[in-house]
């Protein structure tokens, strides 16, 4: 039982490479269908789910706390899929979720400029011009994203396991090579990781439930026990207590609650 996540440029073959890597293995292959998931779960629309993902930090800093809301559906919804095991996941973001989880292949798929300029050009039916120009411009926008929220460029290659390079390379070739790696028993997952599995999408859920009342707790898990910590008056310390361990009571997988709160002003 494994994971294997792939993180994709556009006109890098990453969805076809995890398409047929999915098929070979006989794994569920997710990527803009959890998008779909979790705008259903969470009765938001598709378009605010995705701009969180692909488009700069600009869109949503009206909003406070707006970014961190969405992205918060969306590491919910990708973490209760991964639980299951036997899952390949393609596309922006996944990568950020499962830090620090063992035992997850992390895949960076690359591909030459001019050879996506071609690819753009052809599809879009544009000028070499233009089509280096979106290009360009969708992957400042991809750094500018992953950089606001996490600090990190997704061109960092300590980010991933394995960088393959779609030059010399076939989508094949590529397919085999991960087809083998994905087999090896460091990318099996553990029943520790499975557990750290279990903790991060029960945090996650407990975001999700918690968003409205404490946008700003930070909220941990380990081995089922939820702690969350967060910032109120001195005099709202009960009664913010009682509101977080009402909202979560009834979370299945949760042992116990644990809550801090850090007065305003300490």
């Amino acid at each position: 039982m494994s994971v294997i996540t792939i993180s994709r440029g556009s006109y890098s073959k990453g969805k076809e490479i995890a398409e047929k890597l999915s098929n070979h293995l006989g794994y569920k292959c997710i990527s803009r269908d959890l998008l779909l998931e979790a705008s259903e779960h969470f009765n938001i629309s598709e378009i605010k789910l995705i701009r969180a993902i692909h488009d700069a930090p600009k869109i949503f800093d009206r909003f406070k706390y707006g970014k961190q809301m969405y992205i918060n559906f969306i590491r919910a919804e990708f973490l209760e899929h991964i639980q299951k095991g036997n899952v390949v996941y393609h596309g922006l973001a996944g990568h950020f979720f499962i830090q620090g989880i063992p035992n997850i292949l992390k895949v960076r798929i690359i591909a030459n400029i001019e050879d996506r300029i071609s690819e753009e050009m052809a599809r879009e039916n544009i000028s070499e011009t233009e089509a280096r120009y979106l290009l360009v411009k969708d992957d400042d926008e991809r750094k500018k994203w992953s950089m606001s929220l996490y600090g990190i460029d997704t061109k960092d290659s300590s980010l991933y396991d394995m960088v393959l390079h779609i030059d010399n390379l076939t989508v094949d070739d590529a397919v085999e090579i991960l087809i083998d790696t994905s087999k090896r028993p460091c990318f099996q997952l553990t029943e520790e990781s499975k557990k750290v599995i279990n903790d991060y999408y029960l945090a996650a859920k407990a975001q999700v439930r918690l968003f409205e009342t404490a946008p700003g707790a930070e909220i941990k898990c380990k081995d089922g026990v939820i702690y969350v910590s967060l910032e109120t008056a001195l005099s709202l310390e009960q009664q913010m207590i009682d509101k977080v361990k009402l909202h979560l009571k009834n979370m299945q997988g949760i042992k116990d609650i644990k809550v801090n709160v850090i007065p305003y002003g300490t």
